[in-house]
C-alpha cells in the first residue's frame, strides 16, 4: 500500500536544506499553533489547503480511495479516511475520484489466513499519514484493526501538535518579519503557505492534473507485501472422459447478439469483485501518456527485471518459469508412473502455435540442447518467428509451417484448411504419432478495449485448443495463454480441456506481470478419446467463421447448466477468478501509486531476479550475439583432447591378395557404398559450414556446391554425392551430403560410442534438422549401413540405368532407400571392434559372441574395451575400389580376373559363416 512520508522539512531528524546556508540545531523551541495551521506546513499536492492526512487501517484501501485526501470530522486539519463497505462516511471534500477496487471479501481476514497468490501482491496496503481510526468507523472496521498493524510512522511535532523548528530557523524568519499566521512582507499580505516544488509529470501540460493520478512525491508504497519466488499450483478435481453422446446433445450452440461488454458476466465471479476489477482497469484510461503507466509498471513489479534473460523475449522466461514449477513436464515429459516418455534414442517433438517471434521455442530448444524437433504455426507478418534472433539455442531444430502452401501460406490459425494442413504436416514428420507437447501464446493488441479482451480473443483461444488436440499424441501436454475467464464461452472451453486431459490447472507465473489478466492453462496427459472434443471444436470454429460478419455470435461452447452441474469444477473456476481479480486489482493500485510518485522503486527486484534464475537453472548472463570462431579454431576446440594427425590417414585399399589376411572375421565389419569425394564437415552455427579434405597441406574452406545449415559444435565425415532421379532426358541431378561417421552432433560428443550407436544418433540428428518446407537446402542423409555378412544386399541394389550425358551406354547405379540413385565408386568397410577382440558366430547357441585372442576369453556381452571409437574406426577402415575391370554385376561382360570381384567377397562370407 502507499502512504505519505513524514514532513521532511519539519523533521528534527533531517539536515537543513542546503540553500538556507545555515546549520540548524536540534529542535528545542515550539512554535505556537494557531488553528492547527503553520505557515511552513508541507501539504499534500492534491489539495493546497490540506495537511498530510491520516488514514484508517481497518481494511485495505482501494486505489481510488487510497490517494484521495479527505477531511476527518471534528478536526481543523484535513485528514483522509476510507468509507466502510456499508457506505458509512461522509462525502469526500476533494473532487478527485478513484475507482474503488480493493474492498474484497478477504480484506478483513488476517494476512496469514488469506490464500497466497503467485505474486503475493494481495498483502499490499495503502498508507498516507499517521495511522489512527476515525470515530465514524463501523464495528467491523474496528475489529479489523486487530488484524492489521500499521508500520511505525510519525511526524516531529510538539506536544500541542505544532511543528518544531530550531532556534536559528525561527530567528531567521523573525528577522524577515515573519509572524505566525500572517503573510510575509511589510503589510503581512504576502504568501502564508510555502512555495511547493513542481509536480510536473512527463509531457503533461503545465498545470494539467489527470484525475486520479495527481503527482505526489510524498507518496510511498508499503514494502511489507509478500513476494516469493516459490510458487504453488492446484490441479482441478478429477473427472470422467467425455462421451460422444454428450457432445451430440451440446451441438445446438446458443446464439445471441454480439457483446462488447462483460459487466454482467457474474456466473463465475462475485459481482462486486468483477465491478471493482473493471473499474480498476478503466482508471488508467484517463492517462494521456501510456508511457507513464508502462514506466510505473516496470518500477513496481518485483519480478520485472527478470525480463528475457539470455532469450529472445520475456515469453521464453515464462516458459522456463512454468516448466520448473510443474517439474519440467514439458521438456522432460513422464507418464503417470514417472517413466520417461522420450526414449534415449528418440526425438522430443513439440509445437509452438500463435507464438511468434518464438520465445517459447527458444527456451525448449535451449533446455533440450539436441534430439529435439519443433514445429511452428503462426500468422505471417511482423510477429512471425524470428529464428535469426535465436541466440541461446539452435534454430536448425525448428521449422515453421503456415498451413495451406506450407512455407508460402498465411498462417491464419482460424482457417479450417490451414488447421488440416498443419496437422498433416506434423504427422508426416513425427512418424504419424504426433508431438509430445504444444505451447500456445496467442494474443493481439486490444488497446483501449482491455476490459473486453476475453470477448475479442475468444475464437483465437478456441482455435489454439483445437489445433493442440489435433497434433498431440496420447499422454501429451499442453500449455496455453488465456485472459479473463468470466464468460460461459471461455469457461466452456476450459471445461472441455478439463474432460480431455487427466490433469488441468490454471496458473499465473511470477514472470507474468501481476497487473494484467494473463494466465495459463496447464494440461497434462491427453486422454485417448480427446479426438472427439477436437472434432466438436473444429465444427464450432466453422460455424463461427460463417458468423464472422454477422451481428450474431456463439455465446456458449457447453450449455451453462451442464457446467454448473459440475460443482467442483465451477467452484475451482470461481475461486481462481476471484483470487486473480484481487491480485490484479491490488497490482493496478500499486501502479497507480508509482505513476503519482515517479521516485518510487520496488526494492526486491534484484533479489527476486537472482533467486528465480537460480531456481529455474537459467544463467544470469546478458543476452548477446554469439561470436563465431574460425573453423580451425573450432576444430581444435572439439578435438582438443586428441591428436589430429589420424585425420590425414587414408583408408587401406582392399585387393584380392589382402582380402583374407585383412578380414579375420566378417562379423567385425560394417559396409557402406561410396559414391563421391570424402570430406570432413564442421558446423559453427546456421549457414557457417566448412569442409576439409583431411590433407595436412589443405585448410578449412567454405562448403561449396551445397546449401547447408547446421547447429554449432557439429563435426562429421561425409561424402558429397551427385544423386540422380529418373532416367533419360527427364533425369534430374542434385547434390547431397551422405554422412559416413560422426564425432560431434550439435554439441554432443559421440566419438567414444559404438559405431552403430553413432549412426543411430546421426540419424536422429539428421531427422531433427530436416526441413521439407525448404527445398533449396542441400539434403543431408546418413549412409545406409550393411553388415558385412549381408553384403549381398548391396549387390541386389545395383542396377543399370540410362544416365543423362552418357550417350546410349547405361551406367551401373546403386538404388538408395529413397527414390534416388547414384553411381557407386566402391564399398567402405568399417571395423567396429578393437584388437585383440573379434566377433564370431556360435553355431551351438545361434548367436554372436566376442573372443579375445590374447586371453582366450569369450563372452556374449560386448566388453567396453571392445568398442571401437571414431578414431579406431577411421584408422582401421578398408576401401574396396570399384574401378574399371572389377566384376560386381552379372551384366558386366568384360572384367579383370586379377581384381577383387563380387564372387571373391561372397566366397569369403560363405566360408566364415560355415566355420
Amino acid at each position: 500500500m502507499y502512504k505519505y512520508k513524514a514532513n521532511k522539512r519539519g523533521s528534527s531528524q533531517l539536515p537543513p536544506k542546503k540553500k538556507l546556508k545555515v546549520e540548524l540545531e536540534p529542535p528545542v523551541a515550539v512554535v505556537d499553533h494557531v488553528d492547527r495551521r503553520d505557515a511552513f506546513d508541507f501539504t499534500d499536492s492534491s489539495s493546497d489547503d490540506e495537511r498530510p492526512p491520516s488514514f484508517s487501517l481497518n481494511r485495505r484501501a482501494s486505489s481510488n480511495e487510497a490517494i484521495s485526501p479527505r477531511p476527518a470530522p471534528g478536526q481543523g486539519q484535513s485528514s483522509p479516511r476510507v468509507d466502510s463497505p456499508s457506505g458509512m462516511g461522509s462525502q469526500l471534500a476533494s473532487p478527485t475520484y478513484y475507482s474503488d477496487f480493493s474492498d474484497f471479501r478477504e480484506s478483513l481476514s488476517p494476512p496469514e489466513a488469506r490464500p497466497r497468490t503467485s505474486h503475493g501482491n494481495s498483502g499490499g496496503r495503502f498508507f498516507q499519514s499517521e495511522c489512527h481510526s476515525s470515530t465514524e468507523d463501523s464495528a467491523s472496521e474496528k475489529e479489523a484493526l486487530l488484524s492489521f498493524s500499521p508500520p511505525s510512522w510519525q511526524q516531529d511535532t510538539a506536544k500541542d501538535g505544532s511543528y518544531m523548528y530550531s532556534d536559528k530557523a525561527q530567528k531567521m524568519m523573525a528577522s524577515m518579519g515573519y509572524r505566525k499566521g500572517e503573510g510575509l512582507g511589510v503589510g503581512g499580505k504576502g504568501r502564508v503557505d510555502i512555495v511547493e516544488s513542481s509536480k510536473q509529470r512527463g509531457r503533461r501540460g503545465l498545470g494539467h492534473v489527470t484525475e486520479g493520478f495527481e503527482a505526489s512525491d510524498d507518496l510511498v508504497w508499503d514494502e511489507t507485501e509478500e513476494v516469493s519466488a516459490h510458487e504453488t499450483y492446484k490441479w482441478m478435481p478429477p473427472c470422467n472422459p467425455i462421451d460422444e453422446a454428450e457432445l451430440v446433445q451440446w451441438r445446438d450452440w446458443k446464439r445471441e447478439k454480439r457483446k462488447d461488454y462483460i459487466d454482467d458476466e457474474t456466473h463465475f465471479c462475485d459481482p462486486a469483485i468483477l465491478r471493482k476489477l473493471l473499474a480498476a482497469k478503466s482508471a488508467f484510461d484517463k492517462l494521456d501518456d501510456p508511457e507513464e503507466m508502462r514506466h510505473a509498471r516496470t518500477r513496481s513489479n518485483p519480478f520485472e527485471t527478470i525480463r528475457g534473460g539470455i532469450f529472445l523475449n520475456r515469453a521464453a522466461m515464462k516458459m522456463a518459469n512454468m516448466d520448473y514449477v510443474f517439474n519440467f513436464m514439458f521438456t522432460s515429459p513422464r507418464d503417470g508412473h514417472e517413466r520417461p516418455l522420450v526414449g534415449h534414442n528418440d526425438l522430443l517433438y513439440f509445437c509452438d502455435i500463435c507464438a511468434g517471434p518464438g520465445g517459447f521455442s527458444e527456451y525448449a530448444l535451449w533446455r533440450r540442447k539436441h534430439r529435439t524437433k519443433g514445429f511452428g504455426f503462426t500468422i505471417k507478418g511482423p510477429n512471425d518467428f524470428k529464428l535469426e534472433e535465436f541466440f541461446a539455442a539452435s534454430p536448425e531444430y525448428f521449422e515453421p509451417h503456415y498451413g495451406v502452401n506450407g512455407a508460402a501460406g498465411d498462417g491464419d490459425i482460424m482457417r479450417s484448411d490451414n488447421q488440416v494442413e498443419f496437422r498433416k504436416f506434423v504427422y508426416e514428420n513425427t512418424d504419424n504419432k504426433g508431438v509430445h507437447f504444444v505451447m500456445g501464446d496467442g494474443g493481439f493488441s486490444v488497446a483501449g478495449q482491455e476490459n473486453i479482451q476475453e470477448v475479442l480473443s475468444k475464437q483465437l483461444l478456441l482455435c489454439q485448443f483445437l489445433v493442440a488436440l489435433s497434433v498431440l499424441r496420447p499422454g501429451g501436454s499442453f500449455v496455453c495463454k488465456t485472459f479473463d475467464l468470466f464468460t460461459p464461452f471461455s469457461v466452456g472451453l476450459i471445461y472441455l480441456l478439463y474432460r480431455a486431459f487427466y490433469r488441468v490447472s490454471l496458473f499465473k507465473p511470477v514472470t507474468s506481470r501481476p497487473a494484467n489478466s494473463e494466465r495459463y492453462i496447464i494440461c497434462k496427459g491427453m486422454r485417448a478419446g480427446a479426438n472427439l472434443i477436437h472434432d466438436y471444436l473444429f465444427d464450432l470454429n466453422r460455424v463461427m467463421n460463417q458468423l464472422r460478419h454477422s451481428s450474431d455470435d456463439i455465446m456458449e461452447v457447453v450449455p451453462l447448466d451442464v457446467i454448473k452441474a459440475d460443482v467442483q469444477f465451477t467452484q475451482y473456476i470461481t475461486d481462481q477468478n476471484e483470487r486473480q481479480a484481487q491480485s490484479q486489482a491490488q497490482s493496478l493500485a500499486k501502479i497507480q501509486a508509482f505513476v503519482r510518485n515517479t521516485n518510487l522503486l520496488e526494492p526486491k527486484q534484484a533479489a527476486m531476479r537472482e533467486e528465480c534464475l537460480r531456481l529455474w537453472g537459467i544463467p544470469g548472463d546478458t543476452r548477446s550475439t554469439p561470436k563465431l570462431p574460425d573453423p580451425m579454431t573450432k576444430f581444435n576446440q572439439l578435438n582438443k583432447d586428441d591428436s589430429s594427425e589420424y585425420f590425414h590417414q587414408s583408408p587401406t585399399v582392399l585387393d584380392r591378395e589382402s582380402l583374407g589376411r585383412s578380414i579375420r572375421s566378417i562379423f567385425d565389419y560394417r559396409c557402406m557404398v561410396s559414391g563421391g569425394d570424402r570430406v570432413f564437415i564442421i558446423g559453427i552455427g546456421r549457414s557457417h559450414v566448412f569442409q576439409w579434405n583431411g590433407r595436412p597441406t589443405s585448410k578449412w574452406t567454405k562448403l561449396q556446391m551445397c546449401n547447408l545449415r547446421l547447429p554449432g559444435d557439429t563435426l562429421f565425415e561425409a561424402e558429397i554425392v551427385e544423386e540422380l532421379r529418373g532416367e533419360g532426358y527427364g533425369q534430374r541431378r542434385s547434390y547431397a551430403l551422405h554422412m559416413l561417421d560422426a564425432m560431434w552432433l550439435g554439441g554432443e560428443d559421440v566419438r567414444q560410442l559404438h559405431f552403430t550407436e553413432r549412426i543411430s544418433k546421426a540419424e536422429l540428428f539428421v531427422k531433427a534438422i530436416h526441413k521439407p518446407t525448404k527445398p533449396d537446402l542441400t539434403p543431408l542423409r546418413v549412409k545406409e549401413v550393411f553388415r558385412f555378412e549381408e553384403i549381398h544386399k548391396i549387390f541386389d541394389r545395383l542396377e543399370f540405368k540410362q544416365v543423362k550425358g552418357s550417350g546410349r551406354h547405361q551406367r551401373l547405379c546403386f538404388r538408395t532407400n529413397t527414390d534416388r540413385h547414384f553411381i557407386p565408386t566402391g564399398v567402405c568397410l568399417v571395423k567396429t571392434t578393437n584388437d585383440p577382440w573379434t566377433m564370431h558366430w556360435s553355431r551351438t547357441n545361434q548367436r554372436k559372441y566376442f573372443h579375445n585372442a590374447s586371453t582366450r576369453e569369450s563372452t556374449f556381452d560386448c566388453p567396453p574395451d571392445c568398442i571401437a571409437s571414431f578414431k579406431a574406426c577411421h584408422l582401421n577402415r578398408l576401401q574396396w575400389v570399384w574401378e574399371e575391370g572389377v566384376q560386381i554385376h552379372e551384366r558386366q561382360m568384360q572384367y579383370d580376373q586379377e581384381k577383387l570381384s563380387k564372387d571373391d567377397v561372397l566366397d569369403l562370407v560363405n566360408r566364415q559363416r560355415m566355420v
